[in-house]
């Protein structure tokens, strides 16, 4: 029997009993950031997906995308937007999120070298450190594996991308760098915890489709 791919499980979930298609999109946190290559992104594997900046819309939703951007930006206007809370919440209770970078950031429960103040969304038991990697001009691709993706590793862009220097209990390792020449300590890159996935590099600058479609997997599981 043939597998099924996320993509296709996915929709597949959003089919009412009468066979009529529902409206469960995937939302993309749209205050800040390269949202525009989230949804890009959902559209080529064919997702419904939705914007968000209101309330309304992001209990509408199945799973939430944060995107890169800056970190202390997006607190800033997820409390100006009303949203800060309320997202905080759904994550509590247990809403599918993916976040690339500064999502990565908003869904750590520590952060090294914030802001005074800053704040995040939380939900991933890891700290991070912002700018690990360096400044723009230090921005770098590279391959990586990727657990859950079997054919072949992953394309991933770091741009002023942040670490990940701690791994609390029930945090699974998706992705690291290896030490080498051009990456002397190394790190870990990629982590997924319950219903939540954080990631160092950016898949969606990358043409890089493949966790898009493993994250629409996990929305769909969670159904």
């Amino acid at each position: 029997m043939a597998s099924t791919s996320p993509t296709c499980l996915l929709l597949t979930v959003w089919q009412s009993a009468a066979g009529k298609a529902m409206t469960l999109p995937i939302g993309v946190l749209a205050l800040q950031g390269d949202f525009r290559e989230h949804a890009e992104a959902l559209n080529r594997i064919g997702v419904s997906h939705l914007k968000v900046r209101t309330v309304a819309e992001l209990e509408s939703v199945s799973g939430l995308i944060i995107p890169g951007g800056e970190s202390t930006v997006m607190q800033k206007l997820a409390v100006a937007y009303g949203l800060f809370q309320p997202i905080r919440s759904r994550i509590q209770a247990g809403l599918p999120v993916f976040g690339t970078c500064a999502g990565l950031i908003m869904l750590a429960n520590e952060i090294t070298d914030g802001i005074v103040g800053q704040e995040t969304f939380g939900g991933l038991d890891v700290t991070v450190q912002r700018n690990a990697f360096g400044h723009q001009v230090d921005s770098f691709e590279v391959d990586l594996d990727f657990s859950g993706i079997t054919d072949g590793p992953v394309h991933a862009a770091f741009i002023r991308a942040p670490l990940i220097t701690r791994i609390g209990a029930g945090v699974e390792v998706v992705a690291s760098i290896p030490k080498d020449e051009l990456h002397p300590n190394g790190g870990v890159v990629g982590v997924k915890q319950g219903n939540l996935l954080g990631l160092s590099f950016h898949p969606e600058v990358a043409g890089e489709d493949r966790i898009h479609r493993l994250f629409a997997g996990m929305v769909a599981a969670a159904k």
